[in-house]
């Protein structure tokens, strides 16, 4: 009896859809199906790339370097602020262990915190793409000698394969890196965005491709995805 009433309750919205559908799309259920499938899709999406983003912050955050940058395509790349953009799986990994003091995992003391904030996911037309949107928060620091806020924004994209979702490319622009003591207020013009030694001792592949100016200079990432209300592309005010 319950299965029967459950039955019925479906069917109700389901009669209520095809008396409000004109002519053409009732006598087309194919084109009906295929429409809701899309959504559907495109829902899915949507909530693989915020797990796969997420998953990121987290590996990162305790240091298993190998784990991140499995969550990349094999061509997929990496770029944080002006260190320049690394290439493949193997360098990405290896980049990240040397960002963080050059072994696996952290050590005793060690606080390496990517808080994600803010997903902006928006899909591609195809469904094997898409591009997103995410605040950083960083907090870092060693244990009784140093500490620091980290201030920045994600524009990344996407990449379906073989019914998976992978990271195409993370881009982090950052805003700033300032001392925890006195944080950001007293930064001093250029001071919040430099190259970082790993960097320096393990070139990458390609250099920048953006041009900063950190706080408390005003700098807008640029946005890959059209305002989602009037459809045209994002500028920066002038």
């Amino acid at each position: 009896m319950r299965a029967a009433r459950l039955r019925g309750l479906w069917l109700i919205p389901v009669s209520a859809a095809l008396l409000v559908m004109g002519p053409a799309q009732a006598a087309d259920p194919d084109a009906e199906i295929a429409a809701l499938t899309q959504r559907v899709e495109k829902l899915e999406g949507t909530r693989a790339i915020k797990k796969l983003q997420r998953a990121f912050g987290y590996y990162v955050d305790r240091g298993l370097w190998g784990e991140a940058a499995d969550l990349f395509a094999d061509d997929g790349t990496i770029e944080i602020g002006v260190d320049g953009v690394y290439v493949g799986k193997a360098r990405i990994s290896e980049y990240l262990e040397r960002l963080h003091g050059g072994q696996q995992g952290l050590i005793y003391g060690q606080l390496n915190e990517w808080v994600t904030l803010q997903p902006a996911v928006d899909m591609g037309a195809d469904g094997l793409s898409a591009t997103a949107r995410w605040r950083d928060l960083g907090m870092t620091g060693q244990y009784k000698k140093h500490a620091e806020w980290r201030d920045g924004i994600y524009e990344n994209t996407y990449v379906k394969e073989d019914g998976v979702w992978k990271i195409k490319s993370l881009h982090l622009y950052v805003n700033f890196v300032a001392p925890y003591e006195k944080g950001w207020a007293r930064l001093r013009q250029g001071e919040g965005v430099v190259q970082s030694e790993a960097s320096k001792a393990f070139p990458p592949d390609r250099g920048p491709t953006a041009t900063y100016a950190s706080f408390p200079a005003v700098h807008v990432p640029p946005f890959q995805a059209p305002n989602p209300v009037t459809g045209r592309a994002v500028r920066e005010a002038k």
